[in-house]
């Protein structure tokens, strides 16, 4: 079983939107596409779901070309498309119909999920003062549970591969970790997800591998932690009981902020932070914290695209 996306391509009359994309997964798991606002993410999964022709490139499941009928997919659009005026529950019995999902499984995957997402009481809502239930429709939920709805309209068929664009957007903290947790769930249930996120640390949570777009083109792509590597362990944190800058610029060592006595620094390697580590040591500098680590995901973004973003 495995995922290939191969040299897809779009243009918009004389303009590239995407520009060649390749990347594969052979294994369940989560692979992560990166960029910038207009880089080419909506665009490159909107090909991969068949929802825009394709100018040039294939996506291939198992061997064969993905399609609804080969490989059962969930997808969670940036651009959320509940009905408002229906209820909740029409509309998620009438999507779990058109996936091919029967109608007592259905209720029984709207339970589930509706009380994974805690969003039970928009889905059954009880009645009030002896009054018949009135069904929930979607204008008369918040963003946030609007997009518990939509989530759950993703996992109804309990899909293969699931695609999540932005799925984090908008939420306030207790109902993002509920979504981490639910994609967690799939994770360990063996499922394939491509994530979509400007949300760098969610990403660094999840997925092992990525592919970063910028103006159409790739600009960096694989596994994570391997990239993570090749840089080396570069930022260094430094806290003291006393002003030390004097000390940190004498030892060559790019201060990039400080906020009291805390110091966050760029180091040429480790070499450099030994000996700056050394020098204080034999001041008799007091230490609470010297740490050195390699760049998070979201610095490498900003080194990636962040000049030709700032262009554009």
């Amino acid at each position: 079983m495995g995922f290939s996306v191969s040299e897809l391509y779009k243009k918009y009359g004389d303009k590239v939107v995407v520009d060649h994309l390749s990347f594969q997964m052979d294994g369940p798991g989560v692979y992560a596409l990166l960029g910038t606002n207009g880089a080419g993410k909506t665009t490159s999964i909107r090909m991969i779901l068949n929802m825009l022709v394709k100018d040039g490139g294939t996506v291939t499941w198992n061997g064969g070309p993905l399609t609804l009928k080969t490989c059962n997919v969930g997808y969670l659009p940036e651009e959320r498309g509940l009905y408002p005026k229906n209820t909740l529950m029409d509309q998620l019995l009438y999507f779990a119909s058109l996936r091919g999902v029967p109608r007592a499984e259905a209720k029984k995957r709207i339970a589930y999920w509706g009380e994974r997402l805690e969003a039970t009481e928009y889905l059954f809502p009880a009645a009030e003062r002896g009054r018949p239930a009135k069904p929930k429709k979607a204008d008369q939920l918040s963003k946030g549970n609007q997009q518990k709805i939509q989530l759950l309209l993703s996992l109804i068929s309990d899909p293969e591969l699931l695609i999540l664009d932005e799925p984090l957007s908008g939420l306030d903290p207790v109902n993002s970790d509920i979504f981490k947790s639910v994609i967690h769930e799939e994770i360990g249930k063996g499922k394939y997800l491509i994530m979509s996120s400007h949300q760098m640390a969610t990403i660094e949570e999840f997925c092992t591998d990525l592919t970063i777009m910028n103006r159409s083109k790739t600009v960096l792509q694989g596994n994570l932690a391997e990239i993570k590597k090749s840089y080396g362990r570069i930022n260094l944190f430094v806290k003291a009981e006393q002003d030390i800058r004097s000390e940190i610029e004498a030892a060559g060592v790019t201060i990039l902020s400080d906020v009291g006595f805390s110091y966050q620094c760029r180091v040429t390697g480790e070499a450099q932070a030994n000996a700056l580590l050394k020098s204080l040591v034999e001041k008799g500098v007091t230490l609470i914290t010297f740490e050195l680590r390699e760049p998070s995901l979201h610095e490498i973004f900003v080194e990636k695209v962040g000049d030709a973003h700032e262009e554009q």
